[in-house]
């Protein structure tokens, strides 16, 4: 039983060894060193208004308010379900990103059409050819926030009209918080729909320019 002792001492202390610094203290460093170093982005990237969090740079939302700008598809509610789709089976359990469909699945056939009908009754001078793809489709982790600058701007006169406020002042917020390409090349140019909306929310008095 001595010799057994001694056999595994020494794996016994390495695992402990091993298991204190990559299980606990590498964790709590890098975590230290992220809320010091990068607090914003380590908590979220939240955007607060009044002290309350109203959402997430790195989250889509659905708006329905005809004042505010449309995001793509999204699954931001992905944990969000009904007790009879718990019960018929039809809620799949937590997971974020997309519906994940095939081209040729009548679901999604079904979802585009209603999404285009609802992007039309919205935005009456916009013809069907003319939507672009992106607010048509979710990305590939469907949380994505951002839209091209062209699925902004066509929203536009529609927003002017609920809003009350002229073109040129929401063309101006989208400007403002349109997204440059990733060092000049990478990527391209993206509008974050959410903080488009909150500009458009102190303009219209919804919440204070302060918050």
């Amino acid at each position: 039983m001595k010799f057994f002792f001694e056999y595994i001492k020494k794996p016994f202390l390495v695992t402990l060894l091993l298991t204190l610094m990559c299980g606990l203290a590498y964790p709590l460093l890098l975590t230290g060193i992220s809320q010091i170093v990068f607090p914003i982005q380590s908590n979220g990237s939240l955007i607060k208004i009044d002290g309350k969090a109203v959402g997430s740079e790195l989250v889509g939302q659905n708006f329905t308010d005809v004042r505010f700008m449309k995001c793509r598809p999204s699954a931001v509610n992905y944990n969000t379900y009904t007790q009879e789709e718990k019960e018929n089976g039809s809620y799949s359990g937590i997971g974020s990103g997309s519906d994940n469909y095939a081209a040729t699945n009548p679901d999604l056939l079904k979802r585009v059409e209603k999404d285009i009908e609802s992007f039309l009754d919205a935005n009456p001078s916009v013809k069907k050819e003319d939507i672009p793809t992106d607010l048509l489709t979710a990305s590939g982790s469907g949380l994505d926030p951002h839209i091209s600058p062209k699925s902004a701007e066509i929203q536009v006169p529609a927003l002017a009209e609920a809003t009350g406020l002229s073109e040129d002042t929401i063309n101006e917020i989208i400007k403002d918080n349109t997204q440059g390409k990733f060092l000049g090349i990478f990527g391209e140019e993206t509008v974050n729909v959410l903080k488009v909306n909150l500009q458009i929310a102190k303009k219209i008095g919804i919440i204070s320019s302060e918050g």
